[in-house]
Order: structure tokens, then C-alpha cells, then sequence
């Protein structure tokens, strides 16, 4: 992964090929095909184990927990993921964000993990239109924190921030959210 994200980053992602990663890292083509369907999954490779952790941490909540705990435990889970530091997920966000190909990917892989949270939710009798709409809020939220997180300004606990974005949206649902001025 280093020597992808390496290359990606020196020649651009379209110019970095699978046999030059190999050489990278020091290893055959045939070696990265079996850790790697193909270059772009360097980048999401993580992204089966983030929705097992978030589906688990959702599976294993509390039979009380209504959907927003729901949601805060499945973030959690995501907060613990994610120890590693912005620093990887920064780089990996300019790759991703140069390149519109890249940019479908991840909003493929994110349409995954809302389907898996929904199905979560529906296993614990939460039903249709609210396990999806639940679903949608919980990654949506991942994102706005992982987006604040990877901002280039500081080291912010990512957990924090995810606890944060949440308790923003349930201000936003109790009507208690602050509004901007109309007309400054």
C-alpha cells in the first residue's frame, strides 16, 4: 500500500501501473494480484473491514437502543478503525479526490456500506423507510467527519469529531440546531 500510495502521489494515479507498485514495494505482479483485485483496491482495501466493524458495533448495541444510539455505535466503531491518524486518510483522500474514476469508486463503495448498515438495522426490527434513512444519516455523517478530520488544519481527534457531527445532527433534529443570520 505504501509503495502505491507513494507512486500515485509522485506520478498521478492513472500513471502508476500495477508492475510498477510490484517493483515498488519489491514484490511480483503476480504477488500483488493476490493481495489486490486490481490498483484501485489499494485504496479501498479497507473498506470490507470498516463496514464488518460498523455492521458488528450495530448488530451488538443494546436491544433498547433506538436508531440515532444505533448510528453512535456504529461510529464508534468507525472512531476505533480509524486509529491509525489522519495522515493516511489525508493521502488517500487527494488521491481519490484527483481522480473522478476514483471518485465513483468511493461513492460505490459508500453505497455498500449504506446498504450493509440498513440491513443491520432491519435485523434489529427497524423497518423500511427508517433503516435506510438511518442508514444514509450514519454515513453521512462518517463522511463530514472524516472530511473535517483529513482537513489539513490539525490532528483533531477523529472520534470527537464524529461524536460531534452526530450531536450536531441531532440538535438539527430536535430543532435546536443555531441558524445562520438572514442577510449577515
Amino acid at each position: 500500500m505504501a509503495a502505491a500510495f507513494e507512486l500515485f502521489e509522485e506520478r498521478g494515479y492513472d500513471n502508476a501501473t500495477v508492475a510498477d507498485i510490484a517493483a515498488r514495494a519489491g514484490l511480483t505482479k503476480r504477488t500483488f494480484f493476490r493481495h489486490f483485485a486490481d490498483k484501485r483496491e489499494v485504496l479501498f482495501a479497507g473498506g470490507p473491514y470498516l463496514q464488518d466493524a460498523m455492521v458488528a458495533a450495530v448488530g451488538g448495541a443494546p436491544a433498547s437502543a433506538e436508531p440515532l444510539q444505533l448510528i453512535g455505535a456504529a461510529l464508534e466503531a468507525a472512531g476505533e478503525f480509524f486509529d491509525q491518524g489522519p495522515e493516511l486518510a489525508r493521502r488517500r483522500r487527494r488521491i481519490i479526490t484527483a481522480n473522478p474514476e476514483l471518485q465513483e469508486r468511493e461513492l460505490t463503495k459508500l453505497a455498500g456500506l449504506v446498504a450493509a448498515l440498513a440491513d443491520a438495522l432491519r435485523a434489529r426490527g427497524i423497518g423500511d423507510p427508517t433503516a435506510l434513512l438511518t442508514a444514509e444519516t450514519a454515513v453521512t455523517v462518517l463522511r463530514i467527519a472524516l472530511d473535517r478530520w483529513t482537513d489539513e488544519r490539525g490532528d483533531e481527534d477523529l472520534r470527537r469529531l464524529l461524536r460531534g457531527s452526530l450531536a450536531e445532527l441531532r440538535a438539527v433534529v430536535a430543532g435546536t440546531a443555531i441558524a445562520p443570520a438572514v442577510g449577515g
